[in-house]
Formats: structure tokens, sequence, C-alpha cells
């Protein structure tokens, strides 16, 4: 009913409609398998938590912070003298699009953390425009930095990771992300944590507030402090956080790929095209 500019369906119409759905035993069958989905995802999640707090743990107590939880930082070194890449990505001009075949284009909105984001539609460029961009293509474990947001006067930094899958195999940086990587002898795991790090989010704070639109620029963001370490405890440090960055972001991929599969099979089985023992073996596959 209504009109072509504002059409409704009526309550009436509504309760008219006939649903059709399947019996009693299958429904449970189908709630059964779609919940392992789902709490296989849940398991991941907590996975995830686990390990981010770990690793913070870990740098933590090589760092020894003092009672304000900032560490000792190092007086020779800047976070410029550690990183080897500092790049931020561009998009073309009218901006990405969502929906459209091409290249993801990830940004501030796109991915909270490693192996964790908050959307299933990502924004894309066309592909050849990606294949152009001559700055902000990702590599696996990248660790990407928010540097464009929050209210005015007020900058809020966020630190993420990309690679091995999440949150998507191939992606691109639009120009308010930078995409980060460490020189030799620093592992990626201790990039992110450190810059996931309390008294960092502090440091980054303090560069990039105050002005009209928050931001960091690359010169504030070279020169934020890096913390005191010898080279035994960047060592041990690499050792223990390498593979933690590497689970959060398989654990990403993996519930990308769990509620992918969970939303095909729904209308799929409650249409009966497909049955709940060919579903459950669809579900045993992938979490196994």
């Amino acid at each position: 009913h209504g009109t072509d500019m504002a059409p409704y369906l009526s309550l009436a119409d509504q309760n008219r409609l006939v649903v059709t759905l399947p019996d009693t035993s299958t429904q449970m069958g189908i709630s059964a398998a779609l919940g392992a989905l789902d709490d296989k995802i849940e398991s991941n999640r907590t996975l995830q938590a686990l390990a981010e707090a770990l690793g913070s743990a870990v740098l933590e107590s090589v760092l020894e912070p003092d009672v304000y939880g900032f560490p000792e930082y190092a007086a020779d070194h800047r976070l410029g003298d550690v990183i080897s890449v500092l790049e931020t990505g561009s998009r073309p001009r009218g901006g990405a699009s969502v929906g459209c075949a091409g290249v993801v284009s990830l940004g501030a909105e796109s991915v909270q953390s490693a192996g964790v984001t908050t959307t299933t539609s990502f924004k894309t460029v066309p592909h050849e425009y990606a294949e152009s961009m001559r700055r902000g293509r990702l590599e696996d474990e990248d660790v990407l930095v928010y540097k464009d947001g929050g209210t005015p006067g007020n900058f809020t930094p966020h630190v993420s990771a990309f690679g091995h899958g999440f949150p998507v195999r191939a992606a691109v940086i639009n120009e308010h992300v930078y995409r980060t990587r460490a020189r030799a002898g620093v592992s990626q795991g201790l990039l992110y944590w450190v810059l996931r790090s309390p008294w960092m989010d502090q440091e980054m704070r303090k560069r990039g507030t105050g002005v009209a639109i928050p931001g960091l620029n690359s010169s504030n963001f070279r020169d934020l402090p890096w913390p005191r370490l010898s080279d035994e405890q960047v060592a041990l440090l690499n050792a223990k956080l390498s593979p933690l960055l590497t689970s959060l972001l398989y654990l990403g991929t993996q519930n990308r790929t769990l509620a992918t599969l969970r939303d095909v099979l729904l209308p799929e089985l409650l249409s009966g095209r497909i049955r709940v023992p060919e579903a459950e073996d669809a579900v045993a596959e992938v979490i196994a």
C-alpha cells in the first residue's frame, strides 16, 4: 500500500501473511547447528581478550612502570627511530564506495583492534586505483593507527592491525590512517602493544589534542617516546608478543568466516534447501 514515495505494509496485511516454519524438531536442529557457530565465535572473542591482556601484561612486566603508569623512556630513541614505514593512504575523487566491487579501503570506522571489527560492510576503491597507489597498500601484520578523530579539541587515537585474512585478504587505507612497520630487530607484536599501551595512548592524546581538527601529524607521531629497553628485553618481548599478534589476527579471520557461514546457512535451512545434517557437517568442518 501507499504511494510510490512512501510504500508501507499495514498491520492488518501483516497479520494476514502466511509464514511457513519447519517442524519443531527441525527448528531445534537448526538452533543447535547455528548455536555451535555462535558458541565458537564467543569462545574466540574470549581468547582474543585474554591475548590482548596477556600481551599488555608481558610488556608491563618488562617495563616496570612508575606509580603513574609511565615507563622510563629511552633518552636517545624516539618512535621515529624504531619504525621503518609510516604512511597514509588515499581515496579517489568522490571517496570510497559501499557495496561496490573493488579493493577494500579501511578507515577509522572499520577496525577496532587486531582481530576485532565492528562492521561487515567495507568501503572499496576501484582495482585500478588501488594498484596505482604508491602508499597505503597493506601487508600482513601492519600496525594501523587512526590518526584523525575525536571531538573538536580532543583527539581519540585507535590502534589496530591487519593481516592473515583479517579483516579481508587484501586492502588499502585512506588518508586518515597510518600504516606502520618496525625496523629490523623490533617485531610488529612489540610495536602493536607499545602503541596500544595506556601510557602511549596518553602521549598521543597530548600531541593530537588542542587543535581545531584533532589529529596526529607525522612529525608528532615520530616524536612519540620509546621505552628504555635492552637488547635482551627486546628479544624477549619479540618472542612472546609476535605469536600473540598473529593469533589475534587468525582468530579474527576465523570469526568472520564463522559469521558468514551462519548468515548463509540460516535462510537455506529455513527454506529446506539444506537439511540439518548437511549443515551440521559444514559447521563441524569449520570449527574442527
